[in-house]
């Protein structure tokens, strides 16, 4: 939050990783960026009578981190679930998610708080200071599958690899793609027949990580750096 011009206010969160992380003093220099801007470095103030903790003299010159080069498709997990895998997406550098319904994600996951927009916003803004990068994903939530599969899937796969985790009559996933992609995952329990066979009709093709099943919040890193390593 702004206080006035060249004076940036620090939320209580930030504060205490300031205070017992970096264990910063008045007057030191820190890494900093604003969202939706760039990075480089300001001054930290601690609270005083007069202003609340602040960062002041920026100096932003730093562009942020590259995104991936990918859309997300990934099914509704579980809440606690839903958010260590956002965290780690948005640390990764994915800044395009669509978070849809399958036959086997539990209806009441989508009554979960977890997915009111100030939760989410939340969960993001930590996995953009994990990377140090200031660019916020955008997240689409799709309740229906077929009709996205259907009618809006393919506008989103023009000039995209299509990919779809599936560990079943699939290939081996590629390496170091050269390429944009659009990447679709599953529930914990996997796709079913019907919504394998909407994908491939779509123009995907199934790939696999091997002969281990993982969970959701380990496939969606080994996937993401396995096809855009560092």
């Amino acid at each position: 939050m702004s206080l006035s011009e060249g004076r940036y206010a620090l939320s209580e969160r930030q504060q205490s990783h300031i205070h017992h992380v970096i264990q910063a003093k008045s007057g030191d220099v820190l890494r900093v960026g604003l969202l939706g801007e760039q990075l480089g470095e300001g001054v930290y103030q601690a609270a005083s009578s007069d202003l609340p903790a602040h960062i002041h003299s920026l100096q932003l010159t730093q562009a942020p981190p590259k995104a991936l080069p990918m859309v997300l498709v990934m099914a509704l997990p579980r809440p606690n679930m839903l958010k260590r895998t956002l965290h780690n997406i948005t640390a990764m550098g994915v800044k395009e998610l669509y978070l849809i319904h399958s036959a086997k994600v539990e209806k009441s996951y989508w009554q979960s708080p977890v997915l009111q927009s100030e939760s989410i916003h939340q969960i993001l803004l930590e996995g953009l200071e994990q990377a140090k990068d200031t660019i916020m994903p955008n997240y689409t939530m799709v309740p229906r599958f077929r009709p996205f599969v259907e009618d809006q899937l393919p506008d989103i796969l023009v000039g995209k690899m299509g990919l779809l985790a599936h560990p079943y009559q699939a290939s081996a996933c590629p390496v170091d793609l050269q390429e944009p992609c659009v990447l679709a995952l599953g529930p914990e329990g996997g796709w079913n027949e019907f919504e394998v066979s909407k994908w491939l009709e779509a123009g995907m093709s199934a790939v696999h990580l091997g002969q281990r099943i993982l969970k959701v919040e380990t496939a969606v890193p080994v996937l993401l750096s396995r096809l855009y390593p560092a």
